[in-house]
C-alpha cells in the first residue's frame, strides 16, 4: 500500500470511492432514474458499485437525491462499508457533499475514486492498473481513451458552417477519476465558489493548477446517457459473461 508522511511519521494511504447518483437522468428520458433501470436482472447502479469489489477500499460514499428512497434497498455485494449522503443540484456539488462526509474519516492524502453511477461496465483491469500506477506517485488523474473518430465543430450561428478539429492529443474522459482528498475537496469547493462550470473532477483540479495524469481506459467503459446506451451496456456485459470479451 502507498504511504504518506504525516506529522513526522509514515502513514498508509487509504482509498475511498465517491459515487454521485443524485441525478434524475433527464437526457435518458422516462420517469425512472436510469441508475434504477434493470440491467441483466439487477439495477444498473448495482453493477457500477459492485465493480469496486475488486479493490480493498476503506469505504464508499454514494450520493443520492434527497427524495431517493430506493437506492439503499438494492443488493450490493462489496466487502467495504457503504455510506449514504444527500447530493446537490450538480455533479460537482454532489461530489463535494460526499467529500465533506469523509472529512472525519479520510486523511488529506488519501485517494478518492470518483465514479459515474452510469458506467456499469467498469472493468477490473482498469481498476487494477490505475491502483498500481497510483502507488508509484502522488499525482492523481483520470481514466481516458484517445479520441478515435474525426471531430467536427459546428458554427452555432451558421449551422452549415462546419470545420474539422485536429484530434491529435485529444482524449475522451471517463471515470474513475482519482485524486488526493484534500486537493480535490479544496479544488471543487473553490471552483464552485468562483462560479466556474465544472463537468468532472479533473476539470476542478486543472482549474486550481494541480497536475493531472491520464490513466488507460477502455472503449467498453460505456456511460449510459441515452436510452440506446442501455442495450449496448447489456451486450457488453453479456459478452463478458459468455467469455467472448476479456
Amino acid at each position: 500500500m502507498a504511504v504518506s508522511q504525516v506529522s513526522g511519521r509514515v502513514e498508509p494511504k487509504q482509498h475511498w470511492a465517491v459515487v454521485p447518483a443524485a441525478g434524475t437522468g433527464s437526457r435518458f428520458g422516462g420517469d425512472t432514474p436510469k441508475q434504477w433501470l434493470s440491467l441483466l436482472g439487477q439495477p444498473l447502479m448495482v453493477w457500477s458499485v459492485n465493480a469496486f469489489s475488486a479493490l480493498p477500499l476503506a469505504g464508499m460514499v454514494i450520493v443520492i437525491h434527497q427524495d431517493d428512497a430506493v437506492s439503499q434497498n438494492f443488493d450490493y455485494q462489496v466487502p467495504f462499508p457503504i455510506y449514504w449522503v444527500n447530493g446537490g443540484a450538480s455533479r460537482a456539488e454532489s461530489v463535494l457533499a460526499g467529500l465533506r462526509f469523509l472529512s472525519e474519516l479520510a486523511q488529506p492524502t488519501d485517494w478518492i475514486w470518483v465514479h459515474d453511477v452510469a458506467r456499469p461496465c467498469l472493468h477490473s483491469d482498469i481498476l487494477q492498473t490505475t491502483w498500481e500506477q497510483l502507488g508509484q506517485e502522488a499525482v492523481g488523474g483520470l481514466v481516458a481513451i484517445p479520441v478515435r473518430d474525426t471531430l467536427k465543430r459546428q458554427d452555432l450561428a451558421v449551422s452549415s458552417n462546419v470545420t474539422t478539429v485536429d484530434r491529435t492529443g485529444l482524449w475522451q474522459a471517463q471515470t474513475p477519476q482519482v485524486f488526493p482528498y484534500r486537493s480535490l475537496h479544496d479544488s471543487l469547493n473553490a471552483s464552485l465558489r468562483a462560479g466556474v462550470t465544472i463537468t468532472d473532477e479533473a476539470g476542478a483540479m486543472e482549474w486550481a493548477g494541480h497536475p493531472v495524469k491520464l490513466f488507460s481506459g477502455r472503449a467498453d467503459n460505456l456511460k449510459v446517457t441515452y436510452a440506446e446506451d442501455l442495450s449496448l451496456a447489456q451486450a457488453i456485459l453479456q459478452a463478458r459473461q459468455a467469455g467472448l470479451m476479456s
